[in-house]
C-alpha cells in the first residue's frame, strides 16, 4: 500500500519542525533521524497506519516525553527503526534482542509485600494497575465506532457475570450518564475525562463517548476503564500500604477478564498497549506518599531514578506534588515479570520511608 504523498509531505515537516525546536526533549526527537524518516514514511499497516500515526502527537506537543503512540500491533514490527531505539532507552535499556519474560502476575507471592506503612504515617493509598487490548483490535486511531461499542459489549457481559463477591459491582457507560452518576465518579476519583491534549493529537478520543465506561466493585476497591487510552484499564486499590492485598486483589480481576476475552499479547514486547512506556507487564504499581522532608530535597528526583521510581503529582502525569504528596511508581515495565515491577516499587518506597525517618 503506498503512502498518500500529502501524508509523507506532513512527515517531513514535522522531522523538519521536531529538528528545529531548541526547547523539546522528547524520546521522538532524539530517535526520529532522518534516516528512520527515510526508511519509514512509505511504509502502511495492513490497518492503514503510517509513520504520521506515530508520530502526530509528539509533533503536535513538543513538551512530550516520550510522543509516540503505536496505532496497531503491527506498528511495532513495521516502524520498528524507531521503536526499537526509543523502547530500548525508556526501559532501562532493553534491546532490540531481548524478550519481555512469561507472565507472573505474583500469585502466591503477595505474602512477600506486607504492609508498608503500618501506622499510616506516610502513606495515603496504594494502587496497582495494568493495561490490556483485545485481541483482533487494532488501538485507538484505527478503531471504527463500531469497534468501541462491540469491545464494550464483551466486557460488560464479562462483568454482569463476576461471581466474586469482592469484585461484584455496577458498570457505567459514559454515553449517557446523569449528572448524579457524574458527580459521584469525580468525587471517587474514578471519572476518566476525554483524553488530554497528547491524546486528543495522537487520534485517541474519536466517537467520544461511545464505547467507553467505568467499572467498579461495591468496595470501590476494584476497577475497569474501558476504552480510554487502552482498550482496558485494570485497576485494583486502597488506602494505605498494604501492596500484598492490593497486587492479590488485581490478580483476582484479571484472570476474571482473561478467562473470557483473549488480549493481545508479543512474544518480545509482552502486552501490547498504544503507548510504548506501558508495553510489556503495562503495569503500574504506584503510591500517594507524604515525604515533606526528602521531597524538599534538591536531589530527591536522582534518589528516585537510582531506586527506579517514577514521580508525578497526584493528580497524574504532567501534575504538580500539593502538600509534599507525591504519586511514586515503578518505572520500567518491560524486560522484568509483572511482579519484578510491583517489587520494584515496593523495595524503593521502603527505602524512601526510611530516609524520610533519618531526615
Amino acid at each position: 500500500m503506498s503512502v498518500d504523498p500529502a501524508i509523507v509531505a506532513k512527515i517531513d515537516e514535522g522531522y523538519a519542525k521536531l529538528q528545529g525546536a531548541k526547547d523539546c526533549h522528547s524520546l521522538l526527537k532524539k530517535y526520529l533521524t532522518k534516516e528512520v524518516v527515510d526508511n519509514c514514511k512509505n511504509k502502511k499497516t495492513k490497518l492503514g497506519a503510517s509513520l504520521l500515526d506515530v508520530i502526530q502527537s509528539g509533533v503536535a506537543n513538543l513538551d512530550s516525553g516520550v510522543g509516540v503512540y503505536a496505532p496497531d500491533a503491527e506498528a511495532y514490527t513495521l516502524f520498528k527503526p524507531l521503536f526499537d531505539p526509543l523502547i530500548q532507552d525508556y526501559h532501562n535499556g532493553f534491546a532490540p534482542n531481548q524478550k519481555q519474560p512469561a507472565t507472573d502476575l505474583g500469585e502466591g507471592k503477595t505474602h512477600l509485600l506486607p504492609d508498608l506503612d503500618p501506622e499510616g504515617k506516610y502513606i495515603n493509598s496504594t494502587r496497582v494497575r495494568c493495561g490490556r487490548s483485545l485481541e483482533g483490535y487494532p488501538f485507538n486511531p484505527c478503531l471504527t465506532e463500531a469497534n468501541y461499542l462491540e469491545m464494550e459489549k464483551k466486557v460488560k457481559s464479562i462483568f454482569t457475570n463476576i461471581k466474586d463477591e469482592e469484585l461484584q459491582g455496577t458498570y457505567y457507560p459514559l454515553d449517557g450518564m446523569t449528572k448524579e452518576v457524574q458527580s459521584q465518579l469525580i468525587a471517587d476519583h474514578f471519572l476518566f475525562k476525554e483524553g488530554d491534549r497528547f491524546l486528543q493529537t495522537a487520534n485517541a478520543c474519536r466517537y467520544w463517548p461511545k464505547g467507553r465506561g467505568i467499572y467498579h466493585n461495591k468496595n470501590k476497591t476494584f476497577l475497569v476503564w474501558v476504552n480510554e487510552e487502552d482498550h482496558l484499564r485494570i485497576i485494583s486499590m486502597q488506602n494505605g500500604g498494604n501492596v500484598g492485598q492490593v497486587l492479590e486483589r488485581l490478580i483476582k480481576g484479571v484472570k476474571i477478564v482473561q478467562s473470557q476475552v483473549p488480549f493481545s499479547r508479543d512474544e518480545r514486547l509482552g502486552w501490547l498497549t498504544f503507548c510504548p512506556s506501558n508495553l510489556g507487564t503495562t503495569v503500574r504499581a504506584s503510591v500517594h506518599i507524604r515525604l515533606p522532608k526528602i521531597s524538599a530535597k534538591p536531589d530527591f528526583k536522582k534518589i528516585c531514578d537510582g531506586l527506579k521510581l517514577q514521580i508525578r503529582g497526584i493528580h497524574g502525569e504532567h501534575s504538580e506534588s500539593v502538600g509534599g504528596v507525591y504519586d511514586i511508581s515503578n518505572k520500567a515495565r518491560l524486560g522484568l515479570t509483572e511482579f519484578e515491577a510491583v517489587k520494584q516499587m515496593y523495595d524503593g518506597i521502603k527505602h524512601l520511608i526510611e530516609l524520610e525517618k533519618k531526615a
